[in-house]
């Protein structure tokens, strides 16, 4: 099957063995970084697809599959935030009838929902299915999930909505329950270190590990600068002689805030779990520096720090002044490590 992952061979076995059980609705949702829009976008294909192979992969070369690859499927949607769709490139996503803003809205509107009324209630172009994919579903603000609700309840015929989500606890009850819901699997640790070193991937269980453990993700981590910076932000807050938390707060109030935050999470975590069992999850390649760290630290005020660290991942989305965030962040972390500091060596 090569328009999907090897782990999900089986659920599109039993998604697709037969079309009529699909449903109007379903909601595909598992962690960030499991390929759970490729497969969203495979299985709309698969059901546009008008000349469909064995086991139900489309084509590639009917009059659908090839209006689908490039992007003008007539009876196709993909509804994004604006800034999840300059980010891809995808500017004929549609419908949307938000004008675009000086900085690119991360959430999905009641305007690009409510434009959906009109094509859902048109007769297919194809005279086959309406499929809409909504990405990330938690992304639809209050309004707009609201706005969903009718034409979920009430769908024409031959029309499927595809919501996928990262977060399925962030979606209103009354969407959960008008969607067949699909728990996405993650692949196995051998099977993910075997798919990543077939892309390439140097170092992928390092790679796999940093990420938590999911492998579009781990992907993503070797291009580009992104790994360059997770190592530098770990190696600062590390190395405690050398920490600086009023300079760190300075050279990341720009970055990212809520990946800066979950990195931050991640390194915790592993402080937490050496300092516990022994076992480390994240930072592989890091255990003899954590071992260096954690005899020294207090594992009650560890675990409120970590309790901290949640309420700070949600206010990174909404925070008015990032240097004075961070430094909270990281003075907080100072704190707890400085028992530490006189411990660690070099």
């Amino acid at each position: 099957m090569n328009n999907i992952f090897p782990w999900q061979n089986e659920i599109w076995t039993i998604l697709t063995k037969n079309k009529s059980s699909i449903g109007h609705a379903i909601l595909l949702k598992g962690k960030k970084g499991i390929g759970k829009l490729k497969f969203a976008k495979s299985l709309a294909k698969s059901l546009l697809c008008e000349d469909r192979l064995s086991e139900n992969q489309a084509c590639g070369s009917c009059s659908g599959c090839r209006w689908f690859e490039q992007a003008g499927h007539p009876d196709f949607y993909l509804v994004e935030p604006e800034a999840l769709s300059e980010s891809s490139g995808a500017s004929k996503d549609k419908p949307s009838s938000a004008k675009l803003k000086k900085k690119p809205s991360k959430q999905i509107s009641v305007a690009q929902i409510r434009a959906l009324n009109d094509v859902v209630n048109m007769s297919s172009h194809r005279n086959g299915y309406k499929i809409v994919i909504i990405n990330p579903a938690e992304a639809m603000n209050v309004a707009a999930a609201n706005a969903l609700l009718k034409n979920l309840e009430e769908p024409p015929p031959q029309t499927l909505f595809i919501l996928v989500t990262h977060r399925p606890h962030h979606i209103l009850a009354t969407i959960h329950s008008r969607c067949r819901q699909i728990a996405m699997p993650v692949p196995d640790f051998n099977l993910a270190i075997d798919w990543l070193e077939r892309q390439d991937v140097e170092g992928a269980q390092d790679s796999l590990a940093a990420v938590g453990y999911a492998p579009l993700a781990a992907l993503e981590y070797n291009n580009g600068d992104y790994r360059l910076e997770h190592e530098n932000f770990i190696n600062n807050i590390s190395v405690l002689n050398g920490l600086n938390p009023i300079l760190l707060a300075e050279e990341l109030q720009k970055s990212d805030l809520p990946t800066t935050i979950s990195w931050l999470q991640k390194w915790c975590y592993d402080l937490m779990s050496c300092r516990t069992t022994g076992k480390i999850r994240y930072h592989l390649s890091m255990q003899a520096r954590i071992e260096e760290l954690v005899p020294k630290i207090d594992p009650l005020k560890l675990a409120g720090y970590l309790r901290n660290l949640i309420d700070m991942q949600r206010l990174a989305h909404h925070t008015l002044n990032p240097r004075l965030f961070l430094e909270e962040a990281f003075i907080s972390y100072a704190m707890l490590m400085a028992p530490a500091r006189s411990n660690q060596r070099g």
